[in-house]
């Protein structure tokens, strides 16, 4: 396979997949890890990739913000699994927060029937998922909804957060890394963010691991102020034990 073969191949792993890993594309591609690392290097400098630990991202995944819609299909499995782990969290008689996003819909769908506790969100598809359910005080924080995320976002959501607290926040992210935190394209989902980890006694992120090196435009967490990073089985070690280093618990469900 020539060399321009190889990048066109990588490129479209790299798309379809969201992260390809150096040591795989390696064994897929039948050539030596230094020449992939080649590639990469190469595809970064086309402006095709980004180059993180392990691997690479495409570039076009992280300036491009996908849909609800979207999201609701990509890594359905890992999704769920990482909401089953997220709800052991969930503490009897307390109060939680569920950011809109599709890992968080799950860990709604999957909220025990035999506690009671006090749920707020901004998602309206959660808000719609909750407001009938039996043995749940549930509170929808108001705001401008973003039709790209179902999202209450802006002054009326930040405002209303500020005289909220509630013990446990789940929030989802577009991106993370020990470097940067917690990441997020949008300025105004950002600010709704950050004011949800500001009233939570304890933060909980709750992401697949495609995720892991992405760096978007606004932070909204920093590692410090996370407590738990529920993610799934293919974030790779180092990754864990770098976040472990910095502070953060890791769970891999």
């Amino acid at each position: 396979m020539y060399a321009a073969e190889r990048h066109e191949s990588i490129l479209e792993r790299a798309r379809a997949q969201g992260r390809v890993e150096v040591a795989g594309l390696a064994e897929e591609l039948g050539v030596t890890v230094e020449t992939v690392r080649r590639d990469l290097t190469a595809l970064e400098r086309l402006g095709a990739v980004r180059r993180v630990h392990g691997g690479a991202l495409p570039v076009d995944r992280l300036t491009l913000e996908p849909s609800l819609a979207a999201r609701e299909t990509q890594r359905a499995e890992q999704k769920q699994r990482i909401a089953e782990r997220a709800v052991a969290e969930i503490p009897d008689g307390g109060s939680i927060l569920l950011d809109a996003g599709t890992t968080t819909y799950a860990i709604a769908g999957l909220l025990p029937r035999d506690k009671s506790f006090t749920v707020v969100t901004n998602s309206v598809a959660i808000a719609a998922r909750l407001a009938d359910l039996p043995g749940i005080e549930f509170m929808m924080l108001g705001g401008r909804v973003r039709s790209r995320t179902g999202a209450a976002v802006g002054q009326w959501t930040t405002a209303a957060l500020k005289d909220t607290a509630v013990d446990v926040a789940f929030l989802g992210t577009n991106g993370f890394s020990v470097e940067r935190g917690f990441t997020t394209p949008d300025q105004a989902e950002a600010a709704a963010k950050r004011a949800m980890v500001t009233a939570a006694r304890r933060a909980i992120v709750v992401s697949d691991a495609t995720k892991a090196g992405q760096i978007h435009l606004h932070r909204f967490a920093d590692v410090s102020e996370v407590a738990l990073l529920v993610t799934d089985t293919s974030l790779d070690d180092e990754t864990v034990e770098d976040f472990d280093a910095a502070g953060v618990e890791v769970v891999r469900a």
